[in-house]
């Protein structure tokens, strides 16, 4: 085991994706479980503060430490097996994504999650729940993990799999080691009415042990190894990015596309199912249009899509798809569409170009994006956009609006040029935030709480839920050494 002492050794294990800087007085990078067990168990007998670090590509300052110790994963990198008749793997929390896709890949099997970022790790893509634009068939990294083994706060490691424990009466109880339990009530708050939600603890009428980490953003206990659900890897798939002169066209083929794709998923029929509807606004298009000088003038906006194929269904699906876009106005003879692998690569790089392009004019302004990560029913999707649009049409702040229309879950980017502005991008957002609770939302899809964003958790959740949140955070962790800072303010915890 590594042990890192001095700041100039660990400078990079203060920061994540946030840009928030923190400070710790070591840095442990240990190999085994044992190691990890001893750590948190001194730690937690002397009240020592652990943040664990993945890879930290996290946006929300969850593996920033504030004080105490880093327990960094990265050691723990295998994949331990991969069962191809059984389709799934076991792997330790520091396999980074990226690897572990090309791994099933070669396979001819295929692992769901997608976040954005494929220099993640596992741990943390479990810690977070994490999505990606795929989630909109697929769900989220919750839906694939069928065990895990996890530390707790007192150095027990406890291995759960998935409908072995489970809630009764709104209390939860876990047998750890030398014969020990942890009883925890659970919180009483219903989840909100969306498809990607990451704010809080899990919550259902039965919630599974397994499902209580997941999401959980390293406050309740350490993931350290899960098995993972695979499935078998597409034949084929349709891809298109289509252009639209009018995005109210844009919205309602939205709306078509994405109710066919729920019909024929609950009547196991062939027919339109996208994997993913993403979209981009007409300021988005403007930013990307220097890397894609082909994007028409003409277009206001634009829907990337995808659609799982195989040689018996293609030439149907690929009219159906024609046939919905035709419908809707669709620049259909200046989008651009693909069946093969290569190509679909090239697409899925214009999406990505996007966020690249934003903190290339975000670091000329020598200033700090302020993006948003809510979601809310789709029934009040319009109205949130119509929202967004109107008030940062009155605020003259650069932005972008894109993301994953197809789960009511979008991301507006705000840019600000100087100091002045960087105040009002943080004000707007705060009335973006408001505006998605009221609409009954989330204020985290995908991204989650960690540092960032727990004062407005308090403000989805309110003081008595919050409350509960607390309790079952001591239930498992009675010194509040786990993840300290994340989701709660410290103050709630003393």
């Amino acid at each position: 085991m590594q042990i890192k002492t001095n700041r100039d050794e660990f400078e990079n294990y203060l920061r994540d994706a946030s840009n928030i800087i923190g400070h710790a007085e070591k840095v442990f990078i240990p190999e085994t479980f044992k190691e990890v067990s001893e750590i948190l168990s001194e730690a937690n007998a002397r009240k020592i503060p652990i943040t664990i670090a993945g890879a930290r590509t996290g946006t929300v300052g969850g593996a920033v430490p504030f004080g105490g110790y880093v327990i960094s994963l990265e050691k723990f990198d295998k994949v331990l097996d991969l069962d191809k008749t059984r389709k799934v793997a076991r792997v330790q929390a520091g396999v980074l994504l990226r690897d572990f896709q090309k791994l099933v890949d070669a396979e001819k099997l295929f692992y769901p999650p997608d976040p954005t970022e494929w220099s993640c790790q596992i741990g943390g893509n479990i810690a977070t729940n994490a999505s990606g634009a795929r989630s909109f068939k697929y769900g989220s990294t919750r839906s694939y993990v069928q065990s895990i083994k996890v530390a707790l706060a007192n150095g027990d490691v406890v291995h759960l799999r998935r409908g072995e424990v489970l809630s009764s009466d709104g209390s939860i109880e876990i047998e750890i080691n030398r014969g020990n339990k942890i009883r925890a009530k659970l919180p009483t708050y219903p989840q909100p009415r969306v498809r990607k939600n990451t704010s809080g603890y899990f919550t259902a009428s039965e919630v599974d042990a397994v499902d209580l980490f997941i999401g959980s953003e390293g406050t309740l206990g350490v993931v350290l190894e899960a098995e993972l659900k695979l499935l078998d890897k597409p034949e084929s798939f349709f891809s298109g990015i289509v252009f639209f002169e009018h995005e109210s066209d844009l919205i309602a083929c939205v709306n078509e596309a994405r109710k066919r794709s729920f019909d024929s998923r609950a009547s196991m029929t062939v027919g339109i199912n996208a994997t993913l509807l993403e979209y981009f606004d007409n300021q988005s298009l403007k930013f990307i249009s220097r890397k894609f000088p082909e994007i028409p003038s003409r277009a206001d906006s634009a829907l990337f899509f995808e659609q799982e194929t195989n040689e018996k269904t293609e030439d149907y699906l690929l009219q159906s798809w024609y046939e919905l876009l035709e419908k809707y106005n669709a620049l259909l003879e200046d989008s651009w569409f693909t069946t093969s692998e290569q190509d679909r690569e090239k697409m899925r790089n214009f999406r990505h170009a996007l966020p690249i392009a934003v903190n290339e004019t975000i670091a000329r302004y020598n200033q700090r994006k302020v993006g948003t990560d809510m979601a809310v029913p789709d029934e009040n999707f319009q109205c949130l956009l119509k929202f967004y649009k109107s008030k940062l049409e009155e605020s003259h702040l650069d932005y972008v609006i894109f993301g994953h229309i197809g789960d009511s879950h979008l991301h507006v980017n705000l840019l600000p040029r100087n100091d002045d502005e960087a105040v009002k991008a943080r004000h707007l957002y705060g009335r973006f935030i408001a505006q998605s609770i009221m609409l009954g939302g989330t204020v985290s899809a995908e991204h989650g709480i960690g540092k960032h964003k727990r004062k407005y958790l308090y403000v989805q959740m309110g003081e008595r839920y919050i409350n509960e949140m607390v309790a079952l955070k001591k239930s498992f962790d009675p010194n509040y050494i786990l993840g300290r800072g994340n989701l709660f303010e410290p103050r709630l915890l003393d």
